[in-house]
C-alpha cells in the first residue's frame, strides 16, 4: 500500500503519530533536544490532551524564522510543521496536518541529500515505492510507512515502536545536519 493510501485509511491516533513522528525526526533542524516532543508521544499513548505539551514544545523550539532571518528552506518547513500542529490530536485537522507533515518531511530529506539533486518532488514520492530515490529519502519514506503500519496493526501498543522508528530517523537527520554545518564552516 502506498503512503498516500495508508494516510487515507489511518485513524486519528495513526494520523497524529504519523505527523508527530515526521516532526520528531526533524527536531535537529530546530535545535531541539531529543526529548522535547516526548510529552506529545505520552499524550497519544494515554489519550490525554496534547495542547499543553504542544505549547511547551513551541516555546522551546520556536515557530518563527531565525532571529537573523536566514533560515534555510529545510528549517522553514520544519518550523511550519510545528506551527501548524493542531491543538488537539483528534478531529478533522489532524488528517490535514499529518498529510502536510509527510510531504514536508520528505521534502526536507530531499533538500538535505545532495544525491537527490533535481529529483521528483516529494509529494510525487508518496504514491509508489522507493525506486530511484536517494537512500536518505527512501529511508524517510519507509519510516513513514512503518509508523502508519505499526499504529494500524497494534493501536496504542504500536506507539513505542513508532517512537523507536522516529528516534532512529532523528539520529540520521542529526548526523546529516551536523555534516552539513561542518561543510558550511
Amino acid at each position: 500500500m502506498s503512503l498516500v493510501e495508508l494516510i487515507a485509511q489511518a485513524d486519528e491516533r495513526g494520523l497524529a503519530a504519523s505527523g508527530l513522528a515526521c516532526l520528531d525526526r526533524c527536531v535537529p533542524l530546530l535545535g531541539g533536544d531529543d526529548l522535547v516532543l516526548r510529552p506529545l508521544w505520552t499524550s497519544l499513548a494515554d489519550g490525554s490532551d496534547w495542547g499543553e505539551g504542544l505549547e511547551k514544545a513551541r516555546g522551546s523550539l520556536g515557530t518563527g524564522e531565525t532571529a537573523a532571518g536566514d533560515a534555510d528552506e529545510a528549517e522553514v518547513l520544519a518550523r511550519r510543521m510545528l506551527a501548524a500542529a493542531p491543538e488537539s490530536h483528534d478531529g478533522a485537522g489532524i488528517r490535514v496536518w499529518a498529510d502536510a507533515c509527510s510531504v514536508a518531511s520528505l521534502q526536507i530529506h530531499r533538500l538535505l541529500d545532495p544525491a537527490e539533486g533535481a529529483a521528483a518532488p516529494a509529494a510525487a514520492r508518496r504514491e509508489g515505492g522507493a525506486e530511484g530515490m536517494s537512500p536518505l529519502v527512501a529511508a524517510e519514506l519507509r519510516r513513514q510507512v512503518t509508523v502508519l503500519e505499526l499504529i494500524a496493526g497494534h493501536g496504542a501498543a504500536g506507539l513505542r515502536r513508532a517512537l523507536d522508528v522516529s528516534t532512529e530517523g532523528r539520529r540520521v537527520l542529526r548526523a546529516v545536519v551536523s555534516r552539513r554545518a561542518r561543510g558550511r564552516a
